[in-house]
């Protein structure tokens, strides 16, 4: 078996955008992948059009050496663009393998070690009002950890202004107020997009009780570990961290530092399965769990599925299909996809990913790309969305 064809298809689905690539092979069996840098969709199609003839007339059972083949066939090895690329090829391969040997993915990493993936439930909010009702509706359908992700800026009259001092004093208060809506047993964690500075994360936890949030996801980029470890010996509360991160290399000083106690690996963007696996080994030997960031689609979702079934160190799995986003799985795109049982997705035996894409509704469609909003100080600054 031979591999024929790379095709990349950038699609829109609700308000976002992605972009699935299919690989084709002589024996007729295909497989899906997906690349997740979300808003440059042209620059990983870039590289896939550099890629492409060098795997065409490859085994496509070859995974690993592919990998390294795309990873190191250039000087300038990595990059975001780059292992977007070779990850949605490296999930497409896994796919084609699975259904060639008729066993689902997690079969090639060793097994399934769990019956289910247990998910978090992401909740965007501008108000308080709408942050306890969207919070008292998940865990009354059976939801016990919660993702917040803040955006109480988007009720001003300009909503591209963000003041870090302005935004720590209103959502701690609201953080107080919800921990006392919905109890203690429920898990509450914060993604603060890196909108903060230490010393603006230092301050936002300390107007807090110990015990109101179990993590605090990026609340600071990630270019600097120094910066983070500053940041621990400041405050007590887990560090999630990674979805950014695209190799193995870049989560090391994080997981050997044990700087991060989450590992929020993307197998969209990390360099897919292959690396994603060798993410949760380095984790697994620091007692640091995964949870996987998943913002795209089924695809996405389907191949971290496996990766979590085969992992010991997983702890959820991010899902944006709980009313906070809009919809990410359209159905007219993906007519089979992992589907959600209450709040956890089951680990199937179907052969491959278990995803299909409607190829001919992704060919016909228009793709706009979509770029993200930009936040400004007051002072006309930027800052981070």
């Amino acid at each position: 078996m031979k591999i024929t064809a790379v095709k990349p298809y950038p699609i829109n689905i609700g308000t976002g955008s992605q972009l699935v690539v299919k690989v084709e092979t002589d024996s007729g069996i295909y497989g899906w992948g997906a690349s997740g840098l979300s808003g440059r969709e042209y620059a990983v199609i870039g590289a896939l059009k550099h890629y492409a003839p060098l795997i065409i007339g490859k085994d496509p059972m070859q995974i690993g050496a592919i990998w390294q083949d795309l990873y190191r066939g250039q000087y300038f090895e990595g990059g975001r663009v780059l292992t977007a690329a070779i990850s949605a090829i490296d999930i497409a391969l896994y796919d084609i393998k699975g259904k060639t040997l008729k066993v689902p993915v997690y079969e090639l990493l060793g097994g399934k070690q769990r019956d289910f993936v247990t998910c978090f439930a992401s909740i965007r909010f501008s108000t308080l009002e709408e942050l306890i009702n969207q919070s008292k509706r998940l865990v009354n359908e059976g939801w016990d950890m919660l993702r917040l992700a803040p955006a109480e800026f988007e009720e001003q009259e300009d909503t591209s202004r963000f003041e870090p001092r302005e935004s720590i004093a209103i959502i701690a208060e609201w953080m107080l107020a919800l921990r006392k809506e919905i109890g203690n047993k429920i898990t509450i964690g914060i993604d603060y997009h890196s909108r903060l500075s230490l010393a603006e994360t230092y301050s936002f936890m300390k107007r807090m009780p110990e015990g109101t949030l179990d993590f605090i996801e990026e609340p600071i980029r990630d270019e600097t570990p120094g910066a983070y470890e500053a940041l621990r010996k400041m405050i007590d509360i887990p560090f999630a961290i990674g979805e950014e991160f695209s190799s193995k290399w870049q989560f090391l000083p994080f997981i050997e530092r044990n700087i991060a106690q989450y590992a929020r690996v993307d197998v969209c963007n990390v360099g897919g399965i292959t690396e994603a696996m060798k993410v949760a080994s380095m984790a697994e030997a620091h007692y640091i769990d995964l949870m996987p960031h998943n913002p795209l689609g089924p695809i996405c979702t389907a191949a971290t599925i496996h990766l979590a079934a085969a992992s010991p160190n997983f702890s959820w799995l991010e899902e944006l299909n709980t009313g906070a986003h809009g919809s990410t799985n359209d159905s007219k795109f993906y007519p089979v996809q992992p589907k959600l049982q209450g709040a956890r997705y089951p680990v199937l035996d179907t052969p491959g990913l278990g995803v299909e894409v409607n190829e001919a509704l992704a060919q016909e469609s228009k793709f706009i790309p979509v770029e993200i909003p930009r936040l400004r100080k007051t002072d006309g600054s930027f800052t981070n969305w």
